[in-house]
């Protein structure tokens, strides 16, 4: 009962007319709040202009998939959603792999293509520039991001580290050790500084109060700092951290649209995943409830998320799991883009609400059975045969699957995508830097900042007990010098650094706020 059109297999139209097409995707598409236009559906190979693809705003936090084979259009799809959140006054985090997100700064450029392709939607094609703010985990333009070992804290670092359950609980020990004695963990030098404190000069007094270390176990540890140090750990971890609010800038009515700028860290996945999990465990900490508002605070885009998962431990899967199903109550949506749906992991991909899945190349087996299962987790349609029209999808052109403003998915729709308002191509040098000079986030946070912390303290603790005639108490209890103290209140008014000195958000932070320890499959 079906027969071949030009490029894409239909069901019969005689069964399902354009008249009953346009209904369903009306009536499926229909929103009373605020939305983001996509494009328009196509019916038997024609673009039909009278109805719109919709994502109801109130739905963008229930994240989302952007998927299909090089090539396919899958990365402008991004560039335009980012691009109309923006418009919408929706803040985003775009995680450019590739560098090529950078041109959303300027604004795009019509030709005969565009003008064609918008002249079938009936949409209006209107160049814009978006407000974009550049930032970086290593040596590429863009405002500095870092985060201090002691917002990690033991569980997440362990599991980052792989560490086995003793090596977690010398760990946990080092943390307490240094909470209980006015040592900030601020980056590697302090860690390590402390691992070997524990079983060097410090042994008998960590011995008498916690228990004692073993030197195996610690220089285990040690070993392990240096394989993310290699991968350039070392630069992500101290200060000045970043504070996550800055996230929910707002210019001229449109949201800032941030672009971490990961070219140079393609083959240091650790680090890349590093990040993202420490990334979504501060949002979760710091943002309020929110609950399911009109619109979503903030929008998360993970390019090439492959490097994500396909370096991910057991535990640190789960834990993504866990952020993810939880983090949308913050207002927060997450949305993944890859080459092959399969890269998502089953756990992770049953949360996502919005589905953008460009062809699939059908080369091998293997390849067959993967479309397959990707056309399994579509909607049932009378429209199309989801299996075939996967292979059968032209550039720009995508399946498209999203949740009503009630929570139902919409109908599938074969979707002609509108094309990025934005420029498609990156930035130049010039431009780079020149966006660089006026961003208020690089001067703030491009500031390199070594206070005294855990090495340097232990280092003066040390000077001091050799010094003990001169001193009246030489006990290696005593408070720290007035001056000291003073530079741990410093690193209090600091916006992340702040947790050190305060217990409770120091806990709530190291357990990812509630889920620490949390197995998702117990929960089920």
């Amino acid at each position: 009962m079906c027969r071949k059109a030009a490029r894409v297999v239909y069901f019969d139209p005689i069964m399902k007319t354009k008249e009953e097409f346009i209904q369903v995707m009306q009536a499926g598409n229909a929103v009373q709040g605020g939305s983001i236009e996509l494009g328009a559906p196509l019916y038997n190979g024609e673009c039909v202009g009278e109805v719109r693809v919709r994502v109801p705003l109130r739905t963008m936090n229930r994240h989302g998939l952007i998927a299909g084979a090089t090539g396919t259009g899958k990365t402008k799809s991004l560039q335009t959603l980012a691009e109309q959140l923006s418009l919408h006054g929706v803040p985003t985090l775009l995680m450019d792999i590739k560098g090529d997100l950078s041109g959303i700064a300027a604004p795009g450029a019509s030709n005969e293509k565009i003008a064609a392709r918008h002249q079938k939607l009936g949409i209006p094609f209107e160049p814009a520039s978006l407000p974009v703010e550049l930032l970086s985990l290593s040596g590429e333009k863009g405002a500095r991001l870092r985060a201090t070992i002691s917002e990690f804290g033991p569980v997440l670092l362990g599991r980052i580290l792989e560490l086995n359950d003793t090596q977690q609980g010398v760990l946990a020990l080092v943390f307490k050790y240094c909470d209980d004695n006015g040592l900030p963990l601020l980056d590697l030098k302090d860690l390590r500084r402390v691992l070997q404190f524990t079983t060097q000069e410090g042994k008998a007094e960590v011995q008498k109060q916690y228990g004692a270390v073993s030197p195996a176990t610690v220089n285990t540890i040690l070993r392990k700092l240096i394989e993310v140090e290699q991968q350039g750990a070392d630069r992500f971890f101290g200060e000045r951290s970043f504070d996550v609010n800055d996230l929910l800038a707002q210019r001229d009515g449109r949201g800032v649209v941030h672009i971490v700028r990961l070219t140079d860290i393609q083959d240091k996945p650790r680090l890349f995943s590093t990040f993202m999990l420490c990334l979504l465990a501060e949002i979760y900490a710091t943002f309020p409830e929110v609950g399911d508002p009109e619109k979503p605070k903030l929008c998360l885009f993970i390019d090439e998320a492959h490097l994500i998962f396909d370096t991910a431990t057991k535990p640190l899967l789960e834990q993504i799991e866990t952020i993810i199903k939880l983090i949308r109550s913050k207002g927060v949506g997450v949305y993944f883009c890859t080459q092959d749906p399969g890269d998502v992991p089953e756990s992770v991909l049953g949360q996502l609400g919005l589905k953008v899945q460009h062809a699939l190349r059908a080369f091998t087996a293997k390849d067959r059975t993967t479309i397959r299962r990707t056309a399994e987790n579509y909607p049932l349609t009378d429209f199309y045969d989801t299996e075939t029209l996967l292979t059968s999808l032209g550039i720009g052109e995508a399946i498209v699957s999203a949740l009503s403003e009630k929570g139902t998915p919409t109908p599938l729709a074969h979707t002609l995508m509108r094309a990025p308002v934005t420029r498609m191509d990156v930035l130049s040098p010039l431009e780079l830097d020149g966006l660089v000079a006026r961003s208020a986030l690089a001067a703030k946070y491009n500031e390199v900042i070594d206070r005294d912390s855990a090495f340097e303290l232990l280092e003066k603790r040390l000077k001091g007990e050799e010094a003990a005639p001169a001193k009246p108490d030489p006990a290696p209890k005593t408070k720290a010098p007035e001056k000291d103290t003073s530079v741990l209140e410093d690193l209090s008014r600091n916006t992340m650094v702040r947790q050190v000195g305060n217990t409770l958000m120091r806990e709530l932070t190291r357990g990812l706020l509630g889920v620490l320890g949390v197995k998702p499959r117990r929960r089920r």
